[in-house]
C-alpha cells in the first residue's frame, strides 16, 4: 500500500502537469525526471507507438542518451506491455525471454517496470523506469508508475484534442505564420516561471523587431511585406532550441521563452545564429528581398520574477539597440544584453 507521502507527491505532480497547459513535451520531460526520483531509478523513457515500433521520445537518467532510439513492438517488454495494457516487471534482462535483450545491454539496464499510457482508453505508449541492478522493482513502484502514467495519458488526450480543435488553433496560433500568439506566449511563460522558481533554473526571455517592415510595405506592397513577416518567423523557429517557444505577438513583434537555461549564453547564441540565418535574402515572385530585426533579452530571475517584468526589460532593451543602430552608433557587443 502506498504511504500518505508518496501519493501527495502524485497529487502534487498532477498539479504541476496542470500548471503546463498543453506542453506536452514538458509534461513527458517532467515524468521521467519524476520517475527517477520516485522509484530510484537509474534511467526512465516515455515511449511512443510509431508503426511496429515504439520511439524514446522523453528521456532523463542513463536513458538520455538513447533519445529518439526505437525498439520493436514484438519483441519487446514495452510492446508486450502495450498488449496486455497492464503495468510488467523484469527483474533481471539476461534472463527474461520477453525484452529485447541488445536493447537492454545498449541502455545498460539489469531491471525494469514498463506501464502503459493510455490515451482513449487504448494503449499508446509506456513509462519505462531502469535500473542497473537485478531485482530492483517490484509491485510498489509498479502501483507508482501506474498513477504517474495517468498524468501523462490525460495529458496527452487534451494536447490532441485541442490539437485538432480548429477554433483553439486559431485562439491560440498566429493565422499569418502559424506561430504561437501572445495569449499562447504568456501562459507558456508563465507556466516556465513555475518549474523555474521550483527547480532554481534560469530562463530568458527574447522580444525581436522585425525591422523595415514599413519600407516593404510602402515600397512594395502589403503581400510583399506579409511573405517577409513569414520569412522571418521561419528562420527564428529554424534558430530556436526543440524546447524553446516562439511567438509572434503582433505586427513585427516576436518573442522567444528559453526555458532551462544555465547563464547568459543561452540567448548570446541563439542571437549569433539568428544573425547568420538572416544574412541571406529572401525570394518573393522574382525579386529578393532582406529581412533584418533587431533583438533584446532578460534573464530570470536576474533581471525579473514575473512574466511582465521580463517582457518589459527584453523590449527596453531591444529598443535601446534598435535605436543605436538607426543613429549609426558602434555596434554593442554580441555578449551583451540588448544587442
Amino acid at each position: 500500500m502506498l504511504t500518505a507521502a508518496e501519493l501527495l507527491r502524485i497529487i502534487d505532480i498532477h498539479g504541476q502537469v496542470a500548471e503546463m497547459g498543453l506542453d506536452q513535451a514538458g509534461v513527458m520531460k517532467l515524468v521521467t525526471q519524476t520517475t527517477l526520483e520516485l522509484v530510484a531509478a537509474d534511467g526512465a523513457v516515455i515511449e511512443i507507438a510509431e508503426g511496429d515500433s515504439l520511439s524514446y521520445r522523453a528521456a532523463s537518467g542513463t536513458a538520455v542518451a538513447q533519445l529518439g532510439v526505437k525498439v520493436a513492438l514484438k519483441a519487446s517488454l514495452s510492446g508486450e506491455c502495450m498488449r496486455r495494457a497492464e503495468a510488467l516487471i523484469c527483474t533481471d534482462s539476461e534472463a527474461d525471454p520477453r525484452v529485447d535483450r541488445a536493447a537492454c545491454r545498449r541502455v545498460g539496464l539489469r531491471s525494469m517496470v514498463v506501464v502503459p499510457l493510455m490515451h482513449l482508453g487504448q494503449p499508446v505508449g509506456v513509462l519505462k523506469a531502469m535500473s542497473r541492478e537485478v531485482g530492483h522493482f517490484g509491485p510498489r513502484q509498479a502501483e507508482l508508475l501506474t498513477l504517474l502514467a495517468r498524468v501523462v495519458g490525460t495529458a496527452m488526450y487534451w494536447a490532441t484534442h485541442y490539437g485538432q480543435d480548429d477554433l483553439f488553433q486559431r485562439a491560440t496560433h498566429d493565422d499569418l505564420t502559424g506561430l504561437a500568439n501572445r495569449a499562447m506566449f504568456l501562459e507558456q511563460l508563465r507556466g516556465a516561471l513555475q518549474r523555474a522558481r521550483r527547480t532554481q533554473q534560469g530562463l530568458a526571455v527574447l522580444m525581436l523587431d522585425m525591422d523595415g517592415l514599413k519600407s516593404l510595405n510602402d515600397d512594395h506592397g502589403h503581400s510583399v511585406g506579409d511573405a517577409a513577416l513569414v520569412e522571418f518567423a521561419r528562420r527564428l523557429k529554424d534558430t530556436a532550441r526543440s524546447e524553446d517557444v516562439v511567438a509572434r505577438l503582433g505586427g513585427d513583434e516576436f518573442a522567444v521563452l528559453m526555458p532551462s537555461i544555465s547563464e547568459a549564453g543561452g540567448p548570446v547564441q541563439f542571437h549569433r545564429r539568428l544573425q547568420e540565418a538572416l544574412v541571406a535574402p529572401f525570394d518573393f515572385r522574382g525579386a529578393c528581398h532582406l529581412v533584418e530585426g533587431s533583438c533584446g533579452w532578460a534573464l530570470h530571475p536576474a533581471d525579473g520574477s514575473s512574466a511582465e517584468a521580463l517582457i518589459d526589460c527584453a523590449d527596453q532593451r531591444m529598443y535601446a539597440s534598435k535605436r543605436e543602430r538607426k543613429k549609426g552608433l558602434a555596434d554593442v557587443p554580441a555578449d551583451q544584453p540588448g544587442t
